[in-house]
């Protein structure tokens, strides 16, 4: 288990770890909606969305509007239907700039500290009573 660590790295990182966008990515379904609308010529309409999954189209309309909610993908109203496309320049810039934002705060931690001293800061961030 990790201990806090007061480190520099946080703020720019955490600005960068949108739970949103976790909880909405971290569903099998959601994942299978978001591949679903990837490789799409066209917006679809939850009908034709729901055809990559098992799950009934009230429960692909509940993931599509937390997809949505995230920010990962948009819904455009035509006529009597609500048609969805992913928003692949949001979500690859999101994880784009958190890939960044890692390699940035590794890349600070690693000049700033000694390799003995990169040891001692391991056995820090370790809890000895978590086993």
């Amino acid at each position: 288990m990790l201990v806090p660590v007061s480190d520099p790295c946080l703020p720019s990182l955490e600005a960068h770890l949108d739970p949103e966008i976790f909880r909405a990515l971290g569903d099998a379904t959601r994942l299978a909606l978001v591949a679903r609308l990837a490789s799409a010529p066209a917006p679809l309409t939850v009908t034709e969305v729901a055809s990559c999954c098992g799950v009934h189209l009230s429960g692909v309309s509940r993931h599509l509007a937390a997809l949505r909610d995230a920010g990962l993908i948009e819904a455009r109203k035509q006529g009597r239907e609500v048609r969805y496309t992913i928003d692949c320049g949001a979500l690859a810039g999101t994880l784009r700039s958190l890939a960044d934002a890692l390699e940035r705060c590794q890349i600070q931690c690693c000049e700033s500290q000694s390799p003995g001293e990169l040891d001692n800061d391991q056995e820090q961030r370790t809890d000895p009573l978590a086993g």
